[in-house]
C-alpha cells in the first residue's frame, strides 16, 4: 500500500482512499498491521494538508507578484525602465528599423518612439523594458549598430563618439536611479567584453568626477578621441581597449533621471545667429538653470536651429526655453519658425495653450510617455 501511494498520483487520490475507507476496512498485508494503515493514513492528510496550504500561499504569492504597479494595454510590469539609445544614422531609415527591430526581439521590450534626423545624421530610439531584460535589448541593438554603421564614413552636424554614441537608462517604474547606474555598469561590461568597444560612463554612472557631464566626455567628439585614447591617460576609456573600434568608434553609456529634448528652429541660414542664442541660453554660460544647448546648421532646410537638452524640466521647462531663445533671436533679427520634440515628454511638461506649442512640428499625443505607453 505504501508503494502504490508514493508511486501513485499525489495527494487527490490518497485523500480519497483515506476519506472513504475507515480503518477498519484496512486489512492486514504483510507485515502491515491496522495501527500501521492509521497512521499512514494520518501522516498522508498531514502532508495533504501541508501542500494544500502550500499551494494557496504559491497562488498568493503569484497574483501578488502579477499586481503591477504600471498597468499599460498588454504591457504589465511592475518594474520598468527606459533607454534612449542615439545612433549615428540618421539618413538609412532601414537601418534604424532593423534597429528597432533588433530591441522589439527581446521580451518585455517595447519601442515607444523613433526619430531620424539627416542634418544631425542621428536617429533616437526611445523603448521601455523590465530591468532584467532592459540591458539585453540595449546590447543587441548596440552590436547590431557595430555592424551596420561605419563611423569612418560618418558625417553630420550633431557632435558623436560611435555608431552608438549614448546609452542612457533611465528609471521609470519601481526602481531607482542606483538600479540604473547598476545597469548602466552591466551593459557597459558586456559592449567592451564582447565587442571591443571603448565604454565612458557618464551622468550617474560616471565613475569619474570629470565624465559626469556627457559634453566633457565627448569634448572633440570622436576625431579627437581617436588620437588621445591611446596617449593621454585622461582621455582612456573606463572600460575597454586604448583603441577606438575601427567601425564603431566608442560609446557612452550612462544614467539618468527624464529629460526632455527641445529643438527650436530658426528663420536663418547664419549658423552663429544659432550658436551665440545657445551660449546664451546655456546653464553653463550663466544662462537658464538646467539647460544644456548647441547651435547647428539645417542645410537640407536652409535654417538653424537651436538644439536644447532640459535635463530638469521642472525648472526649467519648454515655455521658459522657447521664450528666452525668442527673445534673444530677435534681438539678433531672427525669428522662430518651428519647434520640435526628440523622442517623449512627460504629460505634465506639456502646455497646451503655451505658444511653443503652436509652432510644434509633427506633434501627435503619441509624443506624451504616458500615451504612447499605453500602447504597448
Amino acid at each position: 500500500m505504501l508503494t502504490s501511494f508514493l508511486n501513485g498520483p499525489p495527494s487527490s487520490s490518497i485523500t480519497a482512499y483515506c476519506a472513504s475507507n475507515s480503518i477498519r476496512d484496512f486489512q492486514p498485508a504483510a507485515a502491515e498491521s491496522t495501527v500501521y494503515s492509521f497512521v499512514l493514513c494520518t501522516l498522508l492528510s498531514i502532508i495533504v494538508n501541508l501542500e494544500g496550504n502550500d499551494s494557496e500561499r504559491r497562488t498568493k504569492l503569484q497574483a501578488q507578484s502579477t499586481e503591477p504597479t504600471l498597468e499599460t494595454g498588454n504591457y504589465k510590469s511592475a518594474k520598468l525602465v527606459e533607454c534612449v539609445p542615439n545612433f549615428s544614422e540618421g539618413r538609412k531609415i532601414a537601418t534604424v528599423e532593423r534597429l528597432a527591430q533588433a530591441i522589439s526581439s527581446v521580451p518585455t521590450a517595447c519601442v515607444l518612439d523613433t526619430h531620424i534626423d539627416a542634418d544631425h545624421n542621428r536617429s533616437v530610439i526611445t523603448f521601455v523594458a523590465s530591468p532584467e531584460k532592459i540591458v539585453e535589448a540595449a546590447f543587441r541593438a548596440v552590436a547590431l549598430a557595430a555592424k551596420l554603421i561605419d563611423m569612418r564614413q560618418h558625417a553630420g552636424v550633431h557632435p558623436r563618439l560611435g555608431a552608438t554614441d549614448v546609452l542612457p537608462f533611465v528609471p521609470i517604474s519601481g526602481v531607482s536611479m542606483e538600479d540604473c547606474v547598476a545597469l548602466a555598469h552591466q551593459a557597459g561590461r558586456r559592449i567592451a567584453g564582447e565587442l571591443s568597444i571603448p565604454v565612458f560612463f557618464y551622468e550617474r554612472a560616471a565613475l569619474k568626477p570629470d565624465r559626469v557631464k556627457l559634453e566633457d566626455v565627448r569634448r572633440g567628439a570622436l576625431e579627437l578621441l581617436r588620437e588621445q585614447i591611446a596617449v593621454d591617460p585622461n582621455r582612456a576609456p573606463d572600460l575597454g581597449p586604448l583603441l577606438v573600434h575601427e567601425t564603431a568608434g566608442a560609446i557612452a553609456v550612462g544614467a539618468r533621471p527624464f529629460l526632455i529634448a527641445f529643438n527650436i528652429n530658426l528663420n536663418t541660414s547664419d549658423v552663429t545667429v544659432a550658436r551665440k542664442i545657445a551660449r546664451v541660453v546655456r546653464a553653463r554660460h550663466g544662462g537658464l538653470p538646467f539647460v544644456k544647448a548647441l547651435g547647428f546648421e539645417l542645410s537640407t532646410r536652409g535654417l538653424v536651429q537651436v538644439s536644447m537638452n532640459l535635463v530638469n524640466y521642472e525648472t526649467t521647462g519648454m515655455t521658459q526655453a522657447y521664450n528666452a531663445v525668442r527673445d534673444e533671436a530677435r534681438r539678433l533679427g531672427a525669428e522662430i519658425m518651428s519647434t520640435e520634440i526628440v523622442g517623449l515628454v512627460p504629460e505634465k511638461a506639456v502646455d497646451r495653450e503655451a505658444e511653443y506649442f503652436q509652432k510644434l512640428e509633427n506633434y501627435s499625443e503619441d509624443k506624451v510617455f504616458e500615451h504612447r505607453l499605453e500602447k504597448c
